[in-house]
Protein backbone atom coordinates (compact mmCIF):
# COMPACT_ATOMS: atom_id res chain seq x y z
CA UNK A 1 0.00 0.00 0.00
CA UNK A 2 1.77 3.39 -0.78
CA UNK A 3 2.22 5.63 1.80
CA UNK A 4 -0.38 9.24 2.50
CA UNK A 5 0.17 11.32 -0.38
CA UNK A 6 2.32 9.18 -2.38
CA UNK A 7 0.62 8.41 -5.69
CA UNK A 8 1.26 5.06 -7.49
CA UNK A 9 3.24 5.51 -10.75
CA UNK A 10 3.30 1.79 -12.21
CA UNK A 11 7.26 2.31 -12.16
CA UNK A 12 9.58 0.90 -10.14
CA UNK A 13 12.59 3.18 -9.14
CA UNK A 14 15.13 1.74 -11.11
CA UNK A 15 12.53 1.64 -14.47
CA UNK A 16 11.81 5.43 -14.45
CA UNK A 17 14.99 6.80 -16.28
CA UNK A 18 14.50 3.54 -19.11
CA UNK A 19 10.65 4.09 -19.12
CA UNK A 20 10.75 7.94 -20.13
CA UNK A 21 14.19 7.30 -22.93
CA UNK A 22 11.56 4.54 -24.41
CA UNK A 23 8.36 6.85 -24.34
CA UNK A 24 10.46 9.62 -25.90
CA UNK A 25 11.94 6.91 -28.82
CA UNK A 26 8.42 6.92 -29.43
CA UNK A 27 7.70 10.15 -30.08
CA UNK A 28 10.23 10.86 -31.51
CA UNK A 29 9.40 8.29 -34.27
CA UNK A 30 5.90 9.93 -34.36
CA UNK A 31 7.16 13.61 -34.00
CA UNK A 32 10.92 13.96 -34.60
CA UNK A 33 13.02 15.16 -32.18
CA UNK A 34 11.39 18.47 -31.46
CA UNK A 35 7.95 17.64 -31.29
CA UNK A 36 7.51 16.94 -28.01
CA UNK A 37 7.63 17.75 -24.27
CA UNK A 38 9.21 16.44 -21.20
CA UNK A 39 5.67 16.49 -19.78
CA UNK A 40 4.22 14.06 -22.46
CA UNK A 41 6.81 11.97 -22.13
CA UNK A 42 6.03 11.55 -18.72
CA UNK A 43 2.11 10.64 -19.60
CA UNK A 44 3.53 8.19 -22.26
CA UNK A 45 5.85 6.59 -19.82
CA UNK A 46 3.19 6.14 -17.04
CA UNK A 47 4.92 8.60 -14.72
CA UNK A 48 3.92 12.55 -13.08
CA UNK A 49 4.86 15.07 -14.77
CA UNK A 50 7.77 15.78 -12.12
CA UNK A 51 9.48 12.61 -12.12
CA UNK A 52 11.86 13.26 -15.42
CA UNK A 53 13.48 15.93 -13.21
CA UNK A 54 15.01 12.58 -10.67
CA UNK A 55 17.14 12.35 -14.12
CA UNK A 56 16.81 14.87 -16.59
CA UNK A 57 16.64 18.50 -16.24
CA UNK A 58 15.02 18.85 -19.77
CA UNK A 59 13.88 17.51 -22.59
CA UNK A 60 17.36 18.37 -24.24
CA UNK A 61 19.11 16.42 -21.71
CA UNK A 62 16.97 13.14 -22.44
CA UNK A 63 17.52 13.49 -26.14
CA UNK A 64 21.28 13.82 -25.17
CA UNK A 65 20.72 10.77 -23.70
CA UNK A 66 19.68 8.61 -26.62
CA UNK A 67 22.02 10.36 -29.22
CA UNK A 68 24.62 9.30 -26.85
CA UNK A 69 22.79 5.65 -27.15
CA UNK A 70 22.64 6.00 -30.63
CA UNK A 71 26.07 6.62 -30.83
CA UNK A 72 27.29 3.97 -28.64
CA UNK A 73 24.76 1.48 -31.02
CA UNK A 74 26.38 2.72 -34.32
CA UNK A 75 29.70 1.96 -32.83
CA UNK A 76 28.56 -1.90 -31.87
CA UNK A 77 26.97 -2.25 -35.24
CA UNK A 78 29.82 -0.69 -37.43
CA UNK A 79 33.11 -2.09 -35.91
CA UNK A 80 31.15 -5.49 -35.51
CA UNK A 81 30.52 -5.73 -39.54
CA UNK A 82 33.88 -4.04 -40.33
CA UNK A 83 35.96 -6.44 -38.13
CA UNK A 84 34.66 -9.30 -41.10
CA UNK A 85 37.18 -8.06 -43.34
CA UNK A 86 40.72 -7.05 -43.18
CA UNK A 87 40.73 -5.37 -46.39
CA UNK A 88 40.31 -1.23 -45.47
CA UNK A 89 38.37 -0.45 -48.42
CA UNK A 90 35.76 -3.49 -47.87
CA UNK A 91 36.05 -2.10 -44.31
CA UNK A 92 34.91 1.15 -44.95
CA UNK A 93 32.00 -0.41 -47.70
CA UNK A 94 30.96 -2.02 -44.95
CA UNK A 95 30.72 0.61 -42.35
CA UNK A 96 28.63 2.53 -45.27
CA UNK A 97 26.20 -0.15 -45.90
CA UNK A 98 26.00 -0.51 -42.16
CA UNK A 99 25.21 3.20 -41.81
CA UNK A 100 21.96 3.06 -44.13
CA UNK A 101 20.74 0.20 -42.53
CA UNK A 102 21.25 1.75 -38.87
CA UNK A 103 19.02 4.95 -40.51
CA UNK A 104 16.40 2.33 -42.18
CA UNK A 105 15.84 0.26 -38.80
CA UNK A 106 16.87 2.86 -35.93
CA UNK A 107 14.50 5.77 -37.40
CA UNK A 108 13.92 7.25 -34.22
CA UNK A 109 17.67 6.97 -32.49
CA UNK A 110 19.20 8.01 -35.94
CA UNK A 111 16.92 11.66 -36.41
CA UNK A 112 17.78 12.31 -32.70
CA UNK A 113 21.65 11.60 -33.26
CA UNK A 114 21.68 14.07 -36.30
CA UNK A 115 18.70 16.12 -36.34
CA UNK A 116 18.19 17.18 -32.18
CA UNK A 117 20.44 20.11 -32.85
CA UNK A 118 22.58 19.43 -29.33
CA UNK A 119 25.10 21.39 -28.43
CA UNK A 120 28.07 19.27 -27.09
CA UNK A 121 29.96 21.65 -25.33
CA UNK A 122 26.39 21.22 -22.87
CA UNK A 123 26.64 17.68 -23.31
CA UNK A 124 30.00 16.22 -22.58
CA UNK A 125 28.86 12.38 -22.35
CA UNK A 126 27.58 13.02 -26.25
CA UNK A 127 30.48 14.56 -26.82
CA UNK A 128 33.16 11.55 -25.37
CA UNK A 129 30.45 8.92 -27.73
CA UNK A 130 30.53 10.92 -30.88
CA UNK A 131 34.21 11.11 -30.49
CA UNK A 132 34.32 7.15 -29.48
CA UNK A 133 32.94 6.10 -32.94
CA UNK A 134 35.48 8.65 -34.59
CA UNK A 135 38.14 6.68 -32.89
CA UNK A 136 36.43 3.20 -34.23
CA UNK A 137 36.33 4.48 -37.58
CA UNK A 138 39.60 5.70 -38.18
CA UNK A 139 41.35 2.86 -38.50
CA UNK A 140 40.51 1.71 -41.65
CA UNK A 141 40.75 4.73 -43.08
CA UNK A 142 43.88 5.63 -41.91
CA UNK A 143 45.51 2.44 -43.75
CA UNK A 144 44.06 4.60 -47.07
CA UNK A 145 45.37 7.55 -46.45
CA UNK A 146 48.90 9.38 -46.30
CA UNK A 147 48.50 11.11 -42.89
CA UNK A 148 45.71 11.80 -40.09
CA UNK A 149 44.29 14.68 -41.87
CA UNK A 150 44.01 12.65 -45.53
CA UNK A 151 42.06 9.68 -43.76
CA UNK A 152 40.10 12.21 -41.26
CA UNK A 153 38.89 13.71 -44.74
CA UNK A 154 38.19 10.11 -46.30
CA UNK A 155 36.32 9.43 -43.90
CA UNK A 156 34.39 12.23 -43.79
CA UNK A 157 33.46 11.49 -47.67
CA UNK A 158 32.00 8.21 -46.62
CA UNK A 159 30.04 8.85 -43.99
CA UNK A 160 28.64 12.13 -45.62
CA UNK A 161 27.71 10.44 -48.91
CA UNK A 162 26.76 7.10 -46.59
CA UNK A 163 24.30 9.76 -45.29
CA UNK A 164 23.27 10.99 -47.84
CA UNK A 165 21.95 7.58 -49.75
CA UNK A 166 20.37 6.78 -46.27
CA UNK A 167 18.14 9.77 -46.45
CA UNK A 168 16.83 9.37 -49.70
CA UNK A 169 15.93 5.80 -49.11
CA UNK A 170 13.80 7.52 -45.86
CA UNK A 171 12.29 9.91 -48.20
CA UNK A 172 11.44 6.73 -50.01
CA UNK A 173 13.43 7.41 -53.30
CA UNK A 174 14.50 3.88 -53.67
CA UNK A 175 10.79 2.22 -52.64
CA UNK A 176 10.48 1.06 -49.08
CA UNK A 177 10.59 -2.67 -48.86
CA UNK A 178 13.03 -4.71 -47.61
CA UNK A 179 14.49 -5.64 -50.86
CA UNK A 180 14.85 -1.61 -51.38
CA UNK A 181 16.80 -1.50 -48.18
CA UNK A 182 19.19 -4.22 -49.52
CA UNK A 183 19.89 -2.54 -52.71
CA UNK A 184 20.31 1.07 -51.01
CA UNK A 185 23.23 -0.94 -48.24
CA UNK A 186 24.79 -1.98 -51.54
CA UNK A 187 24.82 0.88 -53.41
CA UNK A 188 26.06 2.99 -50.37
CA UNK A 189 29.13 0.10 -49.92
CA UNK A 190 29.69 0.53 -54.18
CA UNK A 191 29.78 3.99 -53.74
CA UNK A 192 32.50 3.81 -50.22
CA UNK A 193 34.41 1.57 -52.71
CA UNK A 194 34.39 4.36 -55.58
CA UNK A 195 35.89 6.72 -53.06
CA UNK A 196 38.18 4.61 -51.50
CA UNK A 197 39.53 3.38 -54.69
CA UNK A 198 38.88 5.50 -57.26
CA UNK A 199 40.13 3.99 -60.57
Amino acid sequence: MAPPGKRRTGRHHGDLRRALEEAALVLVAERGPHGFTLAEASRRAGVSAAAPYKHFADRDALLAVLAERGYREQRERFTRVMARTDDPVEQMAAFAAAYVRFAAEDRALFDVTFSAGLDKAEHPELAAAGEDLLVALMPAAARLAPDDDAAYDLLLRVAAAAHGIAVFLRQGLFGVSEEALDQTAHRAARTARDICAPD
